[in-house]
């Protein structure tokens, strides 16, 4: 059950005209709850930053000049991922700009059936309802005040929290990892601890015990009157 939460930033909107990945951030679940793994990388785009990618995530070109090229980290985030389902949130934005970087280098792509999409999933939760991240973040009650700007890392650690509310929520007093003893197989009942608590007396009163003995009275043999 390990997935990897995965969200870019980019120069643009379409990588055929020439826009560029920036930054990478992956967030490694297990059994659907965070790990506490992460990859989190910037790519020089080797050209400029457009004014209004700009305004979304706040990446200039001159912070980005002397970050490594996609070309440099590519074996780190492919090992990262390995053969897991990915949970974009829009994935056709990232997967087109992920095998659009990936083609240039002579990687295989990346197939489409890998990922898992969060807007199809809130839109067919929601009907007619906003999915974008801020949106189901206040539907979800989950704390997105930092979030003043798009940043790929931050955005795939809250699109964790969102996606484990699309499929249901925590369920509690489960156990959803592989625990030792259970050979990391399926969730068991977690363990109750209970207080020991004595038996409490359960003897008759005197008017209880009377009325028994009428109403045992009206029987003809009855079972409680044999020896």
């Amino acid at each position: 059950m390990r997935e990897i939460v995965l969200d870019t930033e980019t120069t643009g909107f379409d990588p055929l005209s020439g826009h560029r990945l920036v930054e990478i951030g992956c967030v490694e679940l297990f059994n659907h709850l965070p790990t506490g793994s992460v990859f989190h990388r910037y790519c020089n785009p080797e050209r400029d930053m457009p004014e209004e990618a700009f305004k979304v995530h706040g990446l200039s070109a001159d912070f980005l000049s002397d970050k490594p090229l996609f070309a440099e980290i590519v074996a780190d985030f492919l090992e990262f991922i390995g053969d897991a389902p990915l949970v974009i949130h829009n994935a056709e934005f990232d997967m087109r700009f992920l095998n659009a970087e990936l083609a240039r280098l002579g990687f295989p792509a990346l197939p489409m059936s890998r990922s898992i999409d969060t807007v199809l999933m809130a839109r067919k939760k929601f009907p007619g309802a906003q999915a974008n991240l801020d949106a189901l973040c206040r539907r979800f009650e989950i704390d997105n005040t930092h979030r003043t700007r798009h940043g790929a890392l931050l955005d795939s650690e809250l699109l964790a929290e969102v996606y484990l509310q699309l499929i249901g929520g925590r369920q509690p007093g489960l156990e959803l990892g592989g625990g030792k003893g259970n050979g990391g197989g399926n969730a068991s009942a977690a363990e109750v601890r209970r207080e020991f608590r004595a038996p409490r007396p359960h003897a008759p009163t005197e008017e209880e015990s009377a009325a028994h003995t009428a109403f045992v009275a009206k029987f003809k043999n009855a079972v409680w009157l044999r020896e």
